[in-house]
C-alpha cells in the first residue's frame, strides 16, 4: 500500500509537476540505518560563513556527507577542536542530479506521504537545474519546488486532513525559519562590528541564550510540538544556522520567480535554468534579484489588508 501511494507520488511529480520522467526514486533499497547520510557544516568561532568542500561533480558545497555517522562526528570534532562551531545534520534522501538512478530509500520510506512528497520533489529539482558552486541557490530552489509540489499534490488528493496537517507542519517550519533568519541577522552585525573578540563571544552567547528562550515560546504555541528539539540539542551554534540558511536564504525570492510567471512551472524552471547558467554567485544574484523586483514592488504597492478584528 504504501509503495503504491509512493508511485503515485512520483508520477505526480513527472506528470503535474514537470519534474524529470526516469528511474530516479522508482526502485526500493533498504539500507538498514536512520539516515542514508550524514553531514558536517563547519563555520568559524565568530562567523556565519560556512566551511566549503569541493568535488569533481557537484562542485563546491558549503558540507561535506558521510555514510557513516561515526566518520561524521569525528570529522565535526576535528573542527571543533580547532575553534569552530560544528553541526551534524542526518539526510534521509540525497541526489546525483541525474547522473544516477536514485533510489527510493528505506530512511524515509515511512515518512509521512507529505514528506515522502516533499523529499521526492526536492530531490528531483536538483536534476532540473543546478548551479556549481552555490549551494544556497539550489537549495533553495529545490525548496521552493517542494512545497509548491506538496501543495499542489495535496489539492489533487482533496484530503482535509492531510492539508490541515501540512499546513500546520508549514507554519512550525515558517516559525523556525523566521527565528533562524532573526537570530542570523543578530549575530551579522555582532560579528561586522569592531568590538574586540571576547566582546564578541558574549554578545554570541546571549544571542544564543535568547533564541532558546523564543523557541521555547514558539513551542508553547505550537502545543509542545518539538521538531526542532535535536537542532536545538547540537546548539544552537553559527554552524547549525548556516545549515538552515542555506535551505531557505532564497526561498522568498524563488517564491517571487514563480509568481512572476504565474505559477507556470515549465517557464519558471526555465529561468532558474538560465540562471544557473550564469557564470557565478554574484552575476547571478544580481539577475534573480532584478527578475523578482517588479514582483516585489507590485506587492509593497498593494498589501494584502488586514483581517478585521474581532469584535
Amino acid at each position: 500500500k504504501k509503495l503504491e501511494r509512493v508511485v503515485s507520488i512520483r508520477n505526480f511529480a513527472s506528470r503535474e509537476l514537470g519534474l524529470p520522467d526516469n528511474s530516479s526514486y522508482r526502485n526500493y533499497a533498504n539500507i538498514g540505518r536512520r539516515f542514508v547520510l550524514w553531514n558536517v557544516f563547519a563555520t568559524p568561532e565568530l562567523s556565519l560563513q560556512p566551511r566549503q568542500w569541493c568535488f569533481p561533480i557537484a562542485g563546491c558545497v558549503n558540507y561535506r556527507g558521510y555514510f557513516d555517522e561515526a566518520d561524521a562526528r569525528e570529522e565535526a570534532a576535528r573542527f571543533a577542536a580547532a575553534g569552530d562551531d560544528v553541526y551534524v545534520g542526518g539526510v534521509p534522501a540525497y541526489s546525483t542530479l541525474g547522473y544516477f538512478n536514485d533510489p527510493l530509500l528505506s530512511t524515509f520510506i515511512r515518512y509521512p506521504d507529505t514528506e515522502v512528497a516533499r523529499l521526492i520533489f526536492h530531490e528531483l529539482a536538483h536534476q532540473v537545474a543546478y548551479a556549481k558552486d552555490d549551494t544556497v541557490f539550489n537549495e533553495s530552489f529545490a525548496v521552493t519546488v517542494e512545497e509548491e509540489g506538496v501543495g499542489r499534490w495535496l489539492a489533487a488528493q482533496n484530503d482535509t486532513v492531510l492539508s490541515t496537517q501540512f499546513a500546520a507542519s508549514q507554519r512550525y517550519r515558517e516559525g523556525f525559519r523566521t527565528l533562524v533568519a532573526h537570530t542570523r541577522s543578530r549575530l551579522m552585525k555582532v560579528y561586522a562590528g569592531d568590538e574586540s573578540d571576547a566582546v564578541k563571544r558574549v554578545e554570541k552567547a546571549t544571542t544564543l541564550a535568547s533564541m532558546r528562550a523564543d523557541y521555547a515560546a514558539l513551542k508553547n504555541q505550537w502545543g509542545g510540538f518539538g521538531a526542532y528539539d535535536n537542532w536545538f540539542a547540537q546548539g544552537p551554534t553559527n554552524a547549525g544556522l548556516a545549515a538552515v540558511g542555506l535551505y531557505s536564504q532564497k526561498v522568498p525570492d524563488f517564491r517571487a520567480l514563480l509568481a512572476s510567471v504565474d505559477g507556470d512551472l515549465p517557464r519558471f524552471y526555465a529561468k532558474v535554468k538560465a540562471l544557473a547558467e550564469l557564470s557565478g554567485k554574484a552575476e547571478r544574484n544580481k539577475a534573480l534579484a532584478a527578475a523578482v523586483a517588479p514582483v516585489r514592488a507590485s506587492a509593497s504597492a498593494n498589501p494584502v489588508p488586514d483581517a478585521p478584528e474581532a469584535e
